[in-house]
């Protein structure tokens, strides 16, 4: 009797032990920015889905944004995480393409995401499946030192030549209009991106993404033209090709440049460089082109389940985890963002207030340059604005060599 008892208690350790390495296990996450705010929402997420997931065991490898682009196609085929940050769009094509995500679609079904996140679903799309969830969307826009404005009595610009006015205001008092920092190149792109959106509308500006008309084309053409406007009667910070776009908050938190063209992640870095709400503000991109209908810059940030990932299940329910609305709600509000579940609650930040009403108000929303445009256009298509910004009568000869550029990667 007792032989056949301990036989069974055997029998029933074996069968807990396999269960229990059957539900549980690492979830190894690989995510972007080591920034504050981001940090903390990141951090407060995790430590949720681990309290209400107590059989995971949460491994978390938070890297630099831009370390985290350079080494993401590395880890994604030698070492793969479960789980890991990326952008929709463009962004996700290579990755897709290459087979290194894995495709979400019945998940999204399972948890009713193609109803909650519609608005992000097409952008989360390619060849007819579903690679990730996003979790977090953000307005561009101009944000300002409301203070400087008020002293130098400059109302909000609504229009182009209301702006060059407002610089010109800003240049007799010594103040440079613009901060910007082009080290990593893409912030140029967001300049371009409104330029052209306000210069030729929605249409046209996916157009010359997807490859349809080309750089050298008279709108195109244009849109360089106001953008040489702009650096010349405005004018952006010395030395910006240097600066990562956290250097550039020094000359704003300073009172040197009054104005920055940025999303809206970046407010954080104006409070920790001891700007109050008081001294900042945000208006949207003033109007270019009469009557154009507005279009938005609101980039998303998504999770990806990497093809090699170890812990799919897991990694599945961290995905779903993400996506709902109370999740939504509470990691937007940390880091100042727009909650993309169409059942999460907006923040009561004021710059979240505006944000929302910018976003919810445009005709059309685009991810970013360097998401709606392939990896190889994006790259070369971003040092020519850089290039730009540093030497303008360069103008041509830049958009003749993208015109190269885009003719070899769209054939």
């Amino acid at each position: 009797m007792k032989r056949l008892l301990g036989r069974g208690v055997t029998a029933l350790l074996a069968a807990t032990m396999m269960s229990a390495t059957a539900f549980a296990g690492d979830l190894v996450i690989n995510f972007d920015d080591l920034n504050p705010g981001p940090k903390k929402g990141f951090d407060d997420a995790v430590a949720q889905f681990q309290a209400e997931n107590p059989d995971i065991n949460v491994i978390v490898n938070n890297n630099d944004r831009e370390a985290h682009k350079t080494a993401i196609r590395n880890f994604l085929t030698a070492d793969a995480p479960d789980v890991t940050s990326w952008y929709p769009g463009n962004r996700m094509a290579p990755f897709v393409d290459a087979g290194l995500f894995t495709p979400v679609t019945d998940l999204w079904e399972e948890q009713g995401f193609n109803e909650d996140l519609a608005a992000i679903k097409p952008t989360m799309t390619r060849d007819g499946e579903i690679w990730g969830v996003p979790y977090s969307y953000y307005q561009w826009g101009v944000y300002y030192r409301k203070d400087l404005f008020d002293l130098l009595k400059i109302e909000e610009p609504q229009t182009w030549s209301e702006l060059l006015a407002a610089c010109s205001v800003m240049k007799e008092n010594n103040v440079t209009p613009f901060t910007i920092g082009t080290k990593f190149l893409w912030t140029a792109a967001g300049v371009f991106d409104y330029i052209n959106l306000r210069t030729n509308g929605y249409d046209v500006h996916n157009a010359l993404t997807a490859g349809e008309i080309k750089y050298t084309d008279p709108k195109i053409v244009k849109t360089f033209e106001n953008w040489k406007q702009l650096i010349e009667e405005c004018g952006f910070v010395d030395n910006h090709a240097s600066m990562s776009w956290q250097d550039a908050i020094a000359p704003f938190a300073n009172g040197d440049a009054a104005m920055y063209v940025m999303g809206n992640f970046s407010v954080d870095g104006y409070k920790n460089a001891g700007l109050t709400e008081d001294q900042i503000d945000y208006f949207k991109f003033p109007e270019i082109t009469p009557g154009l209908p507005r279009a938005e810059e609101a980039p998303a940030d998504a999770f990806f389940i990497p093809t090699n990932a170890k812990n799919k299940e897991d990694a599945r329910k961290f995905l779903a985890f993400v996506a709902r609305p109370d999740v939504q709600s509470k990691w937007n509000s940390t880091i100042g963002q727009l909650p993309i579940n169409s059942k999460a609650e907006v923040g009561d930040d004021k710059f979240i207030k505006e944000g929302f009403e910018t976003v919810s108000t445009a005709a059309g929303l685009a991810q970013f340059y360097d998401r709606d445009a392939p990896a190889a256009m994006a790259k070369a298509g971003m040092e020519g604005f850089q290039e730009f910004m540093l030497d303008t009568s360069k103008m041509m000869a830049i958009l003749e060599r993208l015109d190269e550029v885009q003719a070899d990667v769209y054939k």
